[in-house]
């Protein structure tokens, strides 16, 4: 027989410690992976699971639950609160969506023109600095710095005569400055998502439309924005579901007022289960919230296959 044609043939015992390598390499992967699985099982899976089927009891944490049914639910669309503080939770984040992706490509696109890299470094770590920042400390410190009677931001108003500003006490005022502590703090990663996107962008690509005699503004609609779409439709995705989440800044800031101008659903779900001792009514609102935040990625994605390109 030749030797194009003989046949190799492993010992049965090789066979079997090649079993029991791959065995034991998979109880080693299962091993540094349980940590992990059980960590989402019991603060995750285990949380949403409990809290849907909470939606259905009414439930204070002192009595035995109490099964109501749809009862929860029902009670949401008559709750003025709900209803204002949804609305609220909207409209903060069309606006801030919006201006946070604004700001970040807009800054991401001077960043990574030509400038010298130890410059472009300093700019991308000290626009990103404020996401590592607690939101709570720096709430608190943007409520004295608009303080309407010793903040800063009036002091300085003040030395060009313009008066004091009802930052935080008027509907307003309040919204305006939530909105911006946000956006201030949360468009940095935004801004590191486009600066990656725009790096991946071949430079051969500008020079040949330079070429053709497209520069500035007929660049960015023509080349920039269709080859930046990708980055666009994760940085909008990621920011609407954070921003329809938000908490820390209203609450620390103005505690849903002055009346309920600023209040969010989180906040409701916080007071409906902290404070009024609802957890049924609480887990219900939650639910609602997160079939809202699906429902806006499921559109985001089915409008992404007109709108984004992939090359």
């Amino acid at each position: 027989m030749s030797e194009s044609t003989r046949t190799l043939t492993v010992p049965p015992g090789a066979r079997g410690e090649t079993g029991t390598v791959a065995r034991s390499g998979r109880s080693v992967i299962w091993v540094f992976l349980a940590p992990t699985v059980i960590g989402l099982g019991l603060f995750n899976l285990v949380p949403i699971v409990g809290s849907f089927v909470l939606a259905f009891f009414r439930w204070d944490i002192i009595s035995d639950p109490v099964f109501v049914g749809l009862d929860n639910f029902v009670d949401l669309a008559t709750n003025p609160t709900v209803r204002v503080s949804f609305l609220n939770t909207i409209g903060f984040v069309i606006v801030a969506v919006i201006l946070q992706l604004t700001v970040a490509l807009v800054l991401a696109i001077l960043v990574q023109s030509k400038m010298p890299t130890w410059l472009r470094t300093f700019f991308r770590s000290s626009l990103f600095f404020p996401l590592i920042l607690s939101a709570a400390s720096v709430s608190l410190i943007m409520a004295y710095l608009f303080n309407q009677e010793f903040g800063l931001v009036n002091q300085t108003l003040n030395l060009i005569g313009i008066a004091d500003v009802g930052w935080l006490t008027t509907g307003f005022g309040a919204k305006v400055v939530v909105l911006l502590v946000y956006v201030w703090q949360n468009f940095g990663f935004t801004f590191l998502l486009f600066i990656g996107g725009l790096a991946a962008i071949p430079s051969e690509v500008y020079e040949a439309s330079s070429l053709d005699g497209a520069a500035g503004w007929t660049q960015f609609r023509m080349i920039t924005l269709p080859l930046v779409s990708p980055t666009l439709l994760v940085a909008s995705v990621m920011a609407i579901i954070n921003a329809l989440q938000i908490f820390d800044q209203p609450w620390v800031l103005t505690r849903g007022g002055p009346g309920d101008e600023t209040r969010t659903a989180v906040m409701v779900i916080y007071e409906s289960a902290f404070r009024e001792l609802d957890f049924g009514g609480a887990s219900a609102i939650g639910i609602v919230l997160t079939l809202l935040i699906m429902l806006v990625t499921a559109i985001q994605f089915r409008l992404s296959r007109r709108f984004v390109f992939y090359g």
